[in-house]
């Protein structure tokens, strides 16, 4: 199966005055497969944030290289890695600091396809159908913010992630502040994309909860202390995990 990203060796390393250089990230390689979910997984700290904020480069790596659809893109800039994120977006943890609090929903949505060069009115219808797409009325487009739920404003969120039609979503713990009853609406909501999408939608799903990781990825990598230290299909590691610190993800939900 062809390769969507690859990850060689990617580290970094924080210099900190007076103190010791701390490795966030040390030495990882892995790859995405086109029309994958790969989950990354590992508690507070373990360096998944840092891996993927070289991955979308808004961290530059110390070392390695981050490759996207075969482009080398560790240390691209300016035009070209804006160009870049027509095939890579990525959906955070906490929606409504995501948007710019005095525009509304539309507004953040629309900006992508307007500044594609989309005029204004197919903007707005385009917007809508993300909108309802992702589960939302269109009259959410009017909406700020701080006027929807957790739950409705992650919807758009990755309403606003698929308006570029992108190769690649990242999701980094984009369900963790989320009660349970609706992470399950967007991991349902995950799978529904995925299955119009096909190989033409990867992600990279980022948390710490390993359960969630067994019910939508295809496979795992965990992380610890910034490196690697297992990975599979979710189902052999959970049951047959063969580090220690796994193990302890494990136990942490039994």
């Amino acid at each position: 199966m062809e390769t969507i990203l690859k990850a060689e060796n990617l580290t970094k390393v924080f210099s900190r005055p007076g103190q010791p250089d701390f490795t966030a990230v040390d030495h990882i390689s892995f790859e995405l497969r086109r029309g994958e979910c790969l989950g990354l997984i590992g508690e507070s700290g373990s360096g998944k944030t840092t891996a993927a904020s070289m991955i979308t480069r808004l961290l530059d790596a110390t070392e390695g290289r981050v490759l996207l659809d075969g482009r080398d893109i560790t240390n691209l800039s300016g035009r070209a890695l804006r160009e870049v994120y027509r095939n890579m977006q990525m959906v955070f943890q906490t929606p409504a600091e995501s948007f710019d609090p005095r525009r509304t929903l539309g507004d953040g949505i629309g900006e992508s396809l307007r500044n594609s060069g989309m005029g204004r009115a197919a903007a707005k219808a385009e917007t809508a159908r993300l909108l309802e797409l992702c589960g939302l009325s269109a009259e959410f487009s009017g909406r700020y913010p701080h006027q929807v739920s957790g739950g409705q404003c992650q919807r758009a969120a990755i309403a606003r992630a698929l308006a570029v039609k992108p190769k690649l979503l990242i999701c980094d713990e984009a369900t963790s502040a989320l009660d349970v009853t609706i992470q399950k609406e967007i991991i349902a909501l995950l799978n529904e994309l995925r299955g119009r999408e096909g190989p033409d939608l990867s992600i990279l799903f980022i948390c710490h909860d390993i359960a969630l990781v067994q019910q939508f990825c295809d496979r795992v990598l965990v992380l610890f202390h910034g490196a690697i230290v297992e990975q599979g299909a979710p189902d052999e590691v959970i049951r047959h995990p063969k580090d220690a610190y796994t193990q302890r993800l494990i136990e942490s939900i039994l």
